[in-house]
């Protein structure tokens, strides 16, 4: 594995991290003991820098993490978030559950607190406000984010998911170690402003769902998809949208295949290359795709290969929005 500073921290964490959102939720079934396993294989590859949230699972991701992440503390940077909640606690957050956002300072401290001791450390290495709450200015929830830094309870901040005017009056309060956005080869909005704003500020910007959520590994059967897998209700898993995303990753793989690598290996290293500011999380739940996955590393891309790539898409162009409007409620233009 290869190791990049996150930010300007001093700290090295491997270049391709572990997102750990589908070990708990939204990607139907848990298996606890395949997703310890798969921990505990990222520390053999080397993979160092983990990501979760206390709205994944209700707080089960952490707790899963927990299992590997004490007795190797020194081994992992951990990263959590806060923002999400659940109206009246029923439900999740991905399928059947009122949500809404919640980064009041109040919310925070009772957040901070729950997440610690799932997780059963001292101190957060890397803590997220999930969203930028539209009831509570930014300043007011990074200037208490910054509290923490100060009690020892959390060392870096970041943001998920915010406006690039978000992220200016943020960072006027206190540094901003990371920002977390989606970001992969069929979403690319963060290209606009987002991405040049990281890389002007010394920011790292983090991309979850490299992959597109599996669709472009040429590998995802989504009528195999649980009833509790919240892709089911995604626009690019449905119809038209289906159809080209189907054609696109077909014709993706084929090419990541004359390369000598696997079409996840070649979307995650796509990221890569479009910034040296850039540290992706693609998440798994199972060793063969961490395996998978880390191999990107190595992998170097050409002029050539970003122009093929760039070809495709421009072949298959209808996409898809990324989120219904049930998630898509919850990020900020």
């Amino acid at each position: 594995m290869k190791y990049k500073e996150l930010a300007k921290t001093g700290e090295k964490v491997s270049v391709v991290g572990l997102g750990c959102m589908g070990m708990s939720a939204a990607y139907g079934k848990a298996d606890d003991t395949e997703s310890v396993a798969t921990l505990e294989y990222a520390l053999d590859l080397g993979i160092n820098f983990w990501d979760t949230a206390d709205i994944y699972g209700n707080g089960a991701n952490e707790e899963l993490i927990s299992k590997v992440l004490v007795p190797n503390r020194n081994k992992i940077f951990i990263a959590t978030k806060f923002g999400f909640r659940i109206r009246g606690d029923e439900g999740d957050v991905f399928v059947g559950g009122e949500s809404y956002v919640d980064a009041s300072p109040k919310w925070m401290r009772q957040a901070v607190e729950d997440s610690l001791r799932r997780l059963k450390i001292e101190t957060i290495d890397l803590y997220y406000a999930h969203r930028v709450d539209p009831n509570v200015p930014v300043e007011e929830t990074v200037g208490a984010m910054a509290e923490l830094v100060k009690e020892g309870k959390v060392r870096y901040l970041g943001l998920s998911e915010c406006t690039p005017e978000d992220l200016k009056r943020a960072y006027a309060v206190h540094p901003i170690t990371a920002v977390q956005s989606e970001y992969s080869l069929l979403t690319r909005g963060v290209e606009d402003a987002i991405l040049p704003l990281t890389k002007e500020l010394g920011i790292t910007l983090v991309p979850f769902a490299p992959l597109s959520r599996g669709l472009i590994t040429n590998k995802l059967d989504v009528s195999s998809l649980a009833s509790n897998d919240f892709r089911k209700n995604l626009p690019r898993y449905q119809g038209e949208y289906l159809d080209n995303n189907q054609k696109l990753s077909a014709a993706f793989a084929e090419l990541a295949e004359s390369k000598n690598c696997s079409p996840a290996q070649f979307a995650i290293a796509w990221v890569m290359a479009q910034s040296d500011n850039i540290i992706p999380i693609p998440g798994t739940k199972r060793r063969k795709y961490l395996e998978e996955n880390a191999g990107a590393a190595d992998i170097e891309l050409t002029a050539k290969d970003l122009e093929d790539i760039e070809a495709i898409v421009r072949k298959y162009p209808n996409i898809g929005p990324r989120y219904s409007a049930r998630e898509n409620k919850f990020v900020k233009k």
